[in-house]
C-alpha cells in the first residue's frame, strides 16, 4: 500500500472577495509540481460563492466535471440548454466532451453556497456533451459508503466516461467500515467534509485528503461523527 496526505491547511487558495476557494490540486493561479493529480483524479476545488454571485458563461472540453453541493442552492445553465439548481443532497455531472459552455451562480440573495467542483480526466474523448443531475437522499445510508458514481448508465448516483467511483458516508462516532477497490489498478482519494477519522491508521481531520493506492481495501473508522466523500480512480491515463 503506498499512501499520500494533503493537510487541508497546505491546500492552495484563493480569495477573489465573491469566491474564496481552496485547491488540493494545481489550479488556475496555485501551481504545486508536486500536486497536479491523484491519478485521472485532476481537480478538487472545494468552493465558496457568495450571496448572488458566481461563475460566468466559460467553456470546457475533454473533462468529467462534477459538482457536490455541501450548503445552500447552485445554479447552472449550460450551452445545451440546461437550466438547473443543484443542493445539498444533489450530485450533478457535466461531460464536455467536444465542448460546452456554462455558467454557475450561486441561487440565494441572502447567504453563501458550498459545494466541491471536481475534475476527472475522461477515458474516452470527444464525445457528445452531457448533463446529468441525480437526488442521492433516498440512497443514503448512515454509518456506511454509499455509491454516488460510477462508470455505468444504470448505475446508482451519476455516470462518467471513466472507471471510477466515488461513494459519500456520513459516519457516527465509532463506527467503521471497509472498502474493496472496485477495478484492479485503481486507487482511492478519501476527502473527509466533517468530523474525524482514521484510516488504515492515519488520523485526519476536517478537510484533509488522503490518498491511497497498491491496496485491495481500505480500512476506515470515524473517531468522531464524519462525512467522508471516497472517489476511487484509474491511476494512469
Amino acid at each position: 500500500m503506498n499512501t499520500i496526505i494533503h493537510k487541508a491547511e497546505t491546500r492552495g487558495q484563493a480569495n477573489h472577495g465573491w469566491l474564496h476557494s481552496h485547491h488540493t490540486f494545481s489550479f488556475a493561479s496555485y501551481y504545486n509540481p508536486e500536486r497536479m493529480n491523484f491519478g485521472v483524479l485532476r481537480v478538487l476545488n472545494d468552493d465558496t460563492v457568495a450571496a448572488g454571485m458566481g461563475f460566468g458563461t466559460h467553456p470546457h472540453d475533454n473533462m468529467e466535471i462534477i459538482s457536490i453541493p455541501l450548503e445552500g442552492d447552485l445554479e447552472h445553465k449550460d450551452s445545451m440548454g440546461n437550466v438547473a439548481v443543484i443542493k445539498e443532497g444533489d450530485v450533478q455531472v457535466l461531460s464536455a466532451g467536444t465542448g460546452i459552455t456554462h455558467s454557475e451562480y450561486n441561487k440565494n440573495k441572502d447567504k453563501d453556497v458550498k459545494f466541491l467542483q471536481i475534475w476527472v480526466f475522461p477515458n474516452k474523448k470527444n464525445v457528445a456533451p452531457r448533463y446529468d443531475q441525480v437526488s442521492i437522499r433516498e440512497i443514503s445510508e448512515e454509518n456506511k459508503f454509499y455509491q454516488v458514481l460510477s462508470p455505468y448508465k444504470d448505475g446508482q448516483g451519476v455516470w462518467i466516461h471513466q472507471d471510477a467511483w466515488f461513494h459519500l458516508g456520513k459516519f457516527e462516532k465509532g463506527h467503521s467500515d471497509e472498502y474493496k477497490i472496485k477495478k484492479e489498478g485503481n486507487g482511492v482519494y478519501a476527502f473527509v467534509l466533517e468530523g474525524e477519522v482514521e484510516i488504515d491508521g492515519e488520523k485526519l481531520s476536517k478537510r484533509d485528503g488522503m490518498g491511497i493506492w497498491d491496496t485491495e481495501s481500505i480500512n476506515f473508522k470515524a473517531t468522531e461523527n464524519a462525512r467522508v466523500l471516497l472517489m476511487e480512480v484509474p491511476m494512469s491515463m
